[in-house]
């Protein structure tokens, strides 16, 4: 598991300069930077789908939605086999909400307040051992480059 950490954990200069790519999401914040290999739910029925059915998912993977625009954001977690942390982001990227370890299988809402543009799940309690906390910043293409808090290009 520790393994599995480093890899997603990078705390080197150059990831601040990589270049944003679709299948990464790029997280900054006190606990240092962190990469997430992700799938992206953009659509509709993408996002209604999410990550329902996966017995597992790689410690560095994760799935991130993408609405068209800002919203009250809620999710469950009916027919998710697998404990999730729910990272929820403005239209900035800016980090506003962290849900952590929702409980699989659990049909209870799990709202994300209002402005969210985009979520990032990831395993449950990965958040906390990497130190991601509202207040961090979540870089990635389909987010608004002239209003990121960290946009692509630095």
């Amino acid at each position: 598991m520790r393994a599995a950490l480093a890899i997603c954990m990078l705390l080197l200069p150059g990831v601040a300069a990589a270049a944003c790519r679709d299948d990464q999401v790029d997280l900054r914040g006190p606990g240092g930077v962190a990469r997430f290999t992700v799938e992206l739910a953009d659509t509709v029925a993408e996002r209604a789908q999410g990550l329902m059915h996966r017995e597992s998912m790689p410690s560095a993977a994760g799935m991130l939605f993408i609405y068209e625009r800002p919203q009250t954001a809620s999710f469950w977690m009916k027919n998710t086999l697998i404990p999730l942390d729910m990272i929820f982001a403005d239209p900035t990227g800016l980090v506003t909400h962290v849900h952590a370890n929702a409980v699989p299988g659990d049909e209870t809402p799990i709202p994300g307040g209002p402005n969210v543009l985009a979520v990032l799940e990831i395993n449950g309690g990965l958040a906390a051992r990497l130190g991601i906390v509202p207040g961090a910043e979540l870089r990635h293409p389909a987010l608004d480059q002239a209003q990121a808090a960290w946009p692509c290009a630095e």
